[in-house]
């Protein structure tokens, strides 16, 4: 490994702590980017984020380790005390403590004596938590007609399923919600099939599983996740994982377990032809019951000398029976005789209620009212009507006093320059000038002789 490029020469600025830091963390990164470390588990603590940290260690040395809880939701094992695992990620530096550490991305369990372990611990953990009493187990529905399935689309599982329902009891509802049965993306899907189902409340059972293969290939239904994904269902879940030998945390946690996909279908559903054939013979056991108790009451009514009674009995249900025809028959007549009277009554009632109709009553008042307004209207008008000639006679009389009206008969009016009228002659003076008003204009005139002498 080359030298870390540093200078810590006399005379040289100092360097900061952060500084060195990261400059070792870098070189870290650059050396350690994608390393795998062996070792045993310990100190192991899950944090409330979801994040998981814990220290690997051997004989000899030990390394701080830590695995956010993204890549801790698709591990295989979850880290636990004491397990052997190879570790794979990445050295990086925790700068603020100064330490280095391993960022995790997974874990693999070392050898089959792990991840036997690992099924144990969370075994113990769900049984002490009750998941898989029985008690809380839910019944299969007789024969449902909606069944939803959690596998792989591609996968033989899928394929065993349909065919098996098929043939038992064609005509299903059938719904697949696709996922991963094994790898990173097994463990959420399965669980996200799940929840998705017991949320619609659309089946009416639902199975989820997979082929047979490896402890490995089968841990996605190991996993917490999916094991939890089981018990919140609301509908009854059947568990069908790998073969008859196979057993997954998924098989006691589920409501019923199935040995293979083949036989949790046929457990799922009845077979039709079955069914019809029960009922074929339950029909003809009742029609034989039925047969067989008249027959019996027929003998003992003969054996109990009962025969003539009986016709007894029937002449006095037929009287029964004509009474109360003629019961019906007067109930009828009086009913109907007391509903044409009730219909009389209600006609009778409309048209008193029509007769004090409010609206009708308005609308007679409105018409009135109606009437006083437009006498009113006359009643005021007749006097202006006689005003208004009274002022027309008057103004025309004043029009004939006017002097503008005796000026347009052909008249003038004379006065002096100053305004005064000359009514008579000895008012003007000989040589006087004057103003004589016509009926459109004046004139200027000089008096030549008055033709009288004035008197004092």
């Amino acid at each position: 490994m080359e030298q870390l490029g540093l200078d810590f020469a006399l005379g040289q600025r100092p360097l900061t702590v952060a500084e060195v830091t990261a400059a070792i963390r870098g070189l870290l990164e650059t050396a350690f980017d994608n390393c795998r470390v062996a070792g045993e588990i310990s100190n192991c603590r899950r944090a409330p984020s979801g994040h998981y940290y814990f220290t690997l260690k051997d004989g000899e040395a030990q390394l701080k380790c830590v695995c956010f809880r993204q890549p801790a939701m698709y591990l295989k094992v979850k880290p636990q005390d004491g397990l052997e695992v190879v570790a794979r990620g990445r050295i990086g530096v925790y700068e603020a403590r100064g330490e280095y550490q391993l960022y995790v991305d997974s874990v693999e369990p070392q050898g089959h004596g792990a991840l036997q372990l690992a099924f144990e611990l969370l075994k113990r953990k769900l049984a002490a938590e009750g998941l898989f009493e029985a008690e809380r187990k839910k019944p299969l529905p007789r024969m449902p007609q909606r069944i939803g399935i959690v596998t792989s689309p591609s996968g033989a599982a899928i394929a065993d399923i349909l065919r098996v329902l098929g043939r038992r009891f064609p005509g299903l509802h059938v719904r697949l919600y696709p996922a991963a049965v094994q790898g990173e993306k097994a463990v959420p899907e399965i669980a996200a099939g799940l929840r998705y189902f017991s949320e619609s409340g659309w089946p009416e059972v639902v199975i989820v599983g997979r082929g047979g293969g490896s402890i490995e290939d089968l841990w996605a239904f190991n996993e917490e996740l999916v094991a939890r994904a089981i018990a919140d269902s609301k509908v009854p879940v059947i568990a069908a994982v790998g073969h008859q030998t196979d057993f997954t945390i998924a098989d006691f946690v589920a409501d019923v377990r199935a040995p293979t996909p083949s036989a949790a279908a046929e457990i799922a559903v009845p077979e039709m032809a079955e069914l019809l054939e029960g009922l074929v013979k339950s029909q003809s056991r009742l029609q034989q019951g039925i047969r067989f108790r008249l027959e019996r009451a027929r003998r003992l009514m003969l054996e109990s000398g009962v025969e003539r009674p009986a016709a007894l009995l029937r002449r006095r249900t037929t009287q029964f029976s004509q009474r109360l025809d003629d019961c019906e028959l007067q109930l009828r007549e009086g009913f109907v005789s007391r509903l044409r009277r009730a219909e009389r009554g209600l006609r009778d009632t409309q048209h008193r209620l029509a007769a004090v109709d409010l609206r009708v009553r308005l609308g007679a008042s409105r018409r009135l009212l109606e009437q006083l307004q437009n006498r009113t209207v006359v009643a005021a008008g007749k006097p202006a009507q006689q005003g208004r000639a009274r002022l027309e006679a008057a103004t025309a009389r004043l029009q004939a006093l006017s002097p503008t009206a005796v000026l347009a008969r052909g008249y003038s009016i004379l006065t002096t320059m100053d305004g005064a009228v000359v009514r008579r002659s000895v008012d003007a003076q000989e040589g006087q000038l004057l103003r004589a008003r016509l009926r459109e204009g004046e004139l200027g005139v000089r008096v030549e002789s008055t033709g009288q002498k004035r008197s004092d």
